[in-house]
């Protein structure tokens, strides 16, 4: 969400953010803008819409000679907050052609900074909370203060989370750069520095990292950085050596970034697996460190996607393991004031480790006195970073906004959790213990062989494509593969979808039933599945269209489906304790397809974000 490039002292700056903000695509935006200086002036360029907008507008004005590209450039992708969607409210903004500023995350006392500021002569031109920040340090730079004490009593004033860089013509060869909660990243070069929202905007131009920590803040020249914390201490903070992936994010012949990472789910899912099962099929899972010296309860907190796959991870650890489990949204669990009587560990999940509910989670987590873990897909990310314990998923850079590769190698780790605790606390036998490993060996075939069922899919997208509303329907495992099945139509093709548990129907949904409504139900015949066709004839009988993804034993049970997708031949434990791993793949495809037949934005849906960084 939002992405800032800084760039200083490199010839080709203004190119070179443009070329850093085009990997920060990714994570969600509706205009886009650049500044940087030329014969002590701020020249700015902004559009809406996508990056190529601001790309072409920049080259169009550098060939009519209205833009030159200098040594220090300033680049931001917004997604809006504060004002609507307009070239006024994009970033950067600027105080009297002085000071121009890109900013991720919220001002929390804009509105009365605002009002100060207008009182004192200050105009504003845009709706948004980021403008006090230029008018800020025009302020306190006109009273005779440097950059640096400009930016210190910037900081003073302002509340909130944020990430922000700053640029000024009086100080033409630095950068001052902030962070509070929202991620922020420094690149070191030979003779020019850089700044970004994370490594992979500035690994074009190295593979040094220094990542700034809560309060942090910094002033970068040239040849120099200078870093402080929150008490104003200068201090160094650890380099890292990064690895570009550069030759991994590119769409490898796929029409969109969603359908290549669905489609990689076979080959990187081993890696999830081979990082936590060892040559001799022993889980290598530190429970210690996880919290579980002694059997306790488990929170688990997260957002979207990984709240589903938690609410998964629920079922498997509390039937394998016997522990109990609270699931918990991470938005709301610093704010209910939550008893941890009985537990001793949080467990957080996020694709992004940046996803700002779930940091301030797990912060808060860690106030109580509880151990925290994370399960995250981006190594050195903020979370990655706080968190006590980080299982990594190791699935490689996901850039489609809708989470696939990501939600099912967190399943596999949450699977591979519960098999730890069951063997530690329910007495879970060797053979019953290799068995379940035998299966995670298997689901990279098997999700092969799930995604051979995309040619009747495609048929299936067809039929609801032009639908209103969708009804998702579920049971036991499936019943959060349900509510995540349609989220990703929700998001991907703006259909309005619901999931439910099947067995719900009759407590409220059931009013919604009307002819030709689609109703999608995942099943597997695992002892209960004559209940939830029952729940399907219900549905049917008020005249709703029924499509049905399951074995073929379910599939005999319900000759009254419209559309019946019957997945390939597995073994009955084997796909019944998996399910919501295979059945993922075809809640995947479907959403792709429709938003496809739509004709929607597949990888970057309007108004979402893949990194969630204000709350």
């Amino acid at each position: 969400m939002c992405g800032v490039v800084g760039i200083i002292g490199k010839k080709n700056a203004s190119s070179l953010v443009l070329e850093g903000l085009k990997k920060l695509e990714y994570r969600g935006y509706d205009s886009a803008g650049i500044a940087s200086f030329y014969q002590k002036s701020i020249q700015v360029a902004k559009s809406e819409g996508k990056l190529v907008n601001l790309i072409n507008k920049v080259n169009d004005l550098t060939k009519d000679n209205l833009y030159y590209d200098t040594s220090i450039a300033l680049g931001h992708t917004r997604w809006a907050t504060h004002g609507n969607v307009n070239i006024k409210n994009a970033h950067p903004l600027t105080s009297e052609n002085r000071v121009a500023v890109v900013h991720n995350g919220i001002i929390e006392n804009y509105a009365s900074i605002k009002k100060t500021l207008e009182s004192e002569g200050y105009v504003f031109t845009s709706q948004t909370d980021t403008e006090v920040l230029p008018h800020l340090f025009n302020k306190y730079l006109k009273k005779g203060h440097d950059f640096l004490q400009a930016g210190r009593l910037v900081l003073k004033d302002i509340k909130g989370a944020f990430a922000f860089v700053a640029i000024c013509l009086d100080f033409p060869d630095q950068l001052f750069v902030s962070r509070n909660s929202s991620p922020l990243a420094i690149g070191l070069g030979e003779g020019s520095n850089f700044v970004g929202s994370d490594a992979q905007s500035i690994n074009h131009l190295t593979n040094k990292i220094i990542y700034l920590e809560d309060g942090d803040y910094a002033l970068i020249k040239v040849n120099n950085i200078e870093i402080f914390n929150n008490e104003s201490n200068k201090i160094d903070r650890k380099i890292i050596n990064v690895q570009s992936e550069l030759g991994l994010i590119t769409k490898g012949g796929y029409k969109h970034f969603m359908e290549k990472e669905i489609y990689e789910q076979p080959s990187v899912i081993p890696h999830t697996i081979s990082s936590f099962i060892n040559p001799k099929s022993t889980i290598d899972i530190d429970l210690d460190k996880l919290g579980f010296s002694q059997k306790s309860s488990l929170i688990i907190c997260a957002a979207g996607t990984s709240y589903y796959a938690a609410l998964i991870g629920k079922y498997w650890i509390e039937q394998i393991a016997d522990v109990p489990v609270i699931v918990d949204l991470a938005s709301e669990y610093r704010y209910r004031e939550p008893s941890i009587f009985g537990q001793s560990s949080m467990l957080v999940i996020s694709q992004s480790g940046e996803s700002l509910d779930t940091l301030m989670a797990l912060r808060y987590a860690k106030k109580l006195g509880l151990k925290t873990n994370a399960i995250v897909n981006v190594e050195g990310s903020t979370i990655d970073r706080e968190v006590d314990y980080s299982l990594r998923t190791k699935v490689g850079p996901e850039i489609g906004v809708a989470s696939t590769k990501s939600f099912t190698s967190q399943l596999v780790i949450l699977f591979l959790i519960a098999i730890a605790l069951g063997k530690k606390f329910n007495n879970l036998k060797p053979p019953k213990i290799e068995s379940y490993v035998s299966y995670l060996n298997k689901l990279p075939r098997a999700i092969s062989k799930m995604l051979e069922l995309e040619s009747q899919i495609i048929t299936v997208a067809q039929a609801i494509k032009n639908a209103n509303s969708v009804i998702f329907l579920g049971r036991g495992y499936l019943y959060p593969l349900a509510l995540e099945g349609a989220l990703k139509l929700k998001e991907l093709s703006y259909i309005h979808a619901e999931g439910f548990a099947a067995g719900e129907m009759k407590h409220g949904p059931i009013a919604l039933i009307e002819d030709k409504l689609p109703v999608i139900m995942f099943l597997i015949a695992d002892g209960l599945e004559d209940k939830s066709i029952s729940n399907l004839q219900e549905a049917h009988s008020r005249g709703a269209k029924i499509f049905l993804f399951a074995d073929k034993a379910c599939i005999d049970k319900a000759p009254f489906a419209h559309f019946k997708i019957e997945i390939p031949n597995f073994s009955d434990e084997f796909k019944s304790v998996l399910s919501p791993v295979l059945m993922s793949i075809p809640a995947q495809l479907l959403a792709y397809h429709v938003a496809k037949e739509r004709g929607t934005d597949v990888d970057q849906p309007r108004n979402l974000a893949k990194s969630v960084t204000v709350e």
